[in-house]
């Protein structure tokens, strides 16, 4: 049996990456395909932790504002928040189809929907071998999903965050915008931070820092990524 590089990880999928090539909404077939990824590494004994992002249904102030309202700032977060539980209900449904047990757990309580976030009750959902799915953020406004997934990280004792995207890698420029944009296969927490690279937020990435947890950047669209990461295999780019 291959021997996983990580026993337990917490997997951070963005919003954008439940649409697929749709503009906005949840692609089945997208959600399909992320839970079979799932499923295979799970299947390798590794504990699986996810942290959704709601790009593809509401994300923030500037997202909300480009729709015409005008709303504080913390109210947009608080409705970002709710849209990552749409989310995660959806992921959990395809991955049960799947056949792979599953926990949601919120940082704002609803108790019909969802467990309420417990550090040692996810802890103990991750030692049965349940993949448990993290929503709502932090449950505070002005946080991201980004430093939600670093903070539940170290909470569960993660041994890396795995920052699945659309690129292979963290680029020096928008490798969509800027033809022949530098790749980094390895980056230090602080050239991040200095160079701005759009990796995670400044918060999240402190936090990584400061406990030194690594951060891999790889492409979720590539069939079977996810597995290749967690197996150790050097595609993507490494922050540590």
């Amino acid at each position: 049996m291959l021997k996983p590089a990580y026993k337990r990880i917490v997997l951070k999928l963005s919003g954008e990456a439940l649409q697929g090539k749709n503009t906005h909404g949840i692609d089945p077939g997208v959600l399909k395909t992320i839970s079979v990824q799932i499923r295979e590494i799970r299947d390798l004994g590794v504990d699986v932790a996810v942290v959704l992002g709601a790009g593809n249904i509401l994300r923030g102030q500037d997202n909300i504002a480009s729709r015409g309202l005008d709303l504080d700032r913390s109210v947009a977060d608080y409705m970002g928040m709710l849209a990552t539980v749409i989310n995660g209900l959806s992921l959990q449904d395809a991955l049960e189809k799947s056949g792979v047990p599953t926990r949601v757990m919120t940082a704002i309580e609803m108790q019909r929907i969802a467990e309420p976030y417990i550090k040692r009750r996810a802890i103990r959902h991750l030692e049965k071998g349940r993949v448990v799915i993290f929503v709502a953020g932090t449950g505070n406004p002005y946080f991201t999903t980004d430093t939600a997934a670093a903070l539940r990280a170290m909470e569960v004792n993660a041994d890396a965050i795995l920052k699945a995207t659309k690129v292979d890698g963290v680029y020096a420029a928008d490798p969509m915008k800027v033809k022949g944009a530098k790749r980094f296969s390895r980056l230090k927490y602080i050239d991040v931070l200095k160079k701005g690279l759009k990796v995670m937020d400044a918060t999240a990435i402190s936090l990584c820092m400061d406990n030194k947890l690594p951060i891999i950047v790889f492409d979720l669209n590539r069939q079977g990524n996810i597995k290749r990461v967690v197996l150790g295999e050097k595609i993507g780019t490494v922050v540590r």
